[in-house]
């Protein structure tokens, strides 16, 4: 699977299932970089733990991705696969939901990954090779109470990866997207005991994913075997819900 000379970066790429992809890319034979924004001591512990390099910025900045991709193309070289992770939460009912709460997350989770495909996909059409893969959730096909925000930016996503789909397969550019249930991540453990016990009856696995789980659908995608799987979104969450 994979190859030394691919490039791979990975926003949102230190904790979580970011870094579970980061780390099974690794392992593939992936050179890999990931960037994070705010927790800087978790994206020095990363690194220091796998090697693997860390670079802050906002995800949510054109300007910030394009000059944070340079950044890491000098580093380990061209950007063959991006996996688009990085994503944020401000859950409230619609009717309490604040303007802020609804911009920052389709900013964060919608708009980054537009400025991060931005920034990458004419490297990728001038190389006539790339793998994009979003990472979307169970929610966007679901819904959620709470998440009127989170979950139109995660469908959004999956539309997104259609449509990019379309335009780089002529140029053996794959975009893909994937949609993990309830995964064993620090986000999931903040959810009240109550709330995750009914979450878990919901999933007929009656378990949370392993970020190592949703991390093997990553490294399938990315590989360059896989470059007639285009424009799907494949669903990991223990049979929550069949795509």
């Amino acid at each position: 699977m994979g190859k030394v000379s691919r490039g791979a970066l990975v926003t949102g790429g230190t904790v979580g299932i970011g870094a579970a992809i980061a780390e099974a890319l690794q392992a593939a034979g992936f050179v890999v970089a990931v960037n994070y924004d705010r927790n800087a001591q978790a994206a020095q512990a990363f690194s220091q733990r796998t090697g693997i390099q860390s670079f802050a910025w906002d995800v949510a900045s054109l300007p910030a991705c394009q000059a944070g991709v340079a950044q890491v193309q000098t580093a380990i070289g061209a950007v063959e696969v991006l996996v688009n992770n990085a994503g944020i939460t401000r859950d409230a009912l619609l009717h309490k939901m604040a303007p802020e709460q609804w911009r920052e997350v389709l900013e964060v989770d919608l708009g980054g990954c537009f400025n991060m495909c931005r920034s990458v996909i004419e490297g990728m059409r001038e190389r006539r090779f790339g793998r994009i893969i979003n990472i979307s959730s169970v929610n966007a096909a679901l819904g959620q109470v709470g998440q009127t925000n989170y979950a139109a930016a995660k469908a959004g996503m999956i539309g997104f990866t259609k449509s990019l789909a379309l335009e780089g397969a002529p140029r053996n550019i794959t975009a893909n997207a994937i949609a993990p249930g309830y995964t064993d991540t620090a986000m999931v453990a903040a959810v009240k005991p109550e709330v995750l016990a009914g979450i878990l009856q919901s999933v007929p696995a009656g378990r949370l994913a392993t970020p190592a789980e949703i991390a093997r659908g990553v490294v399938f995608l990315a590989d360059d075997a896989a470059a007639f799987i285009n424009g799907i979104t494949l669903h990991i969450n223990g049979g929550k819900y069949f795509g």
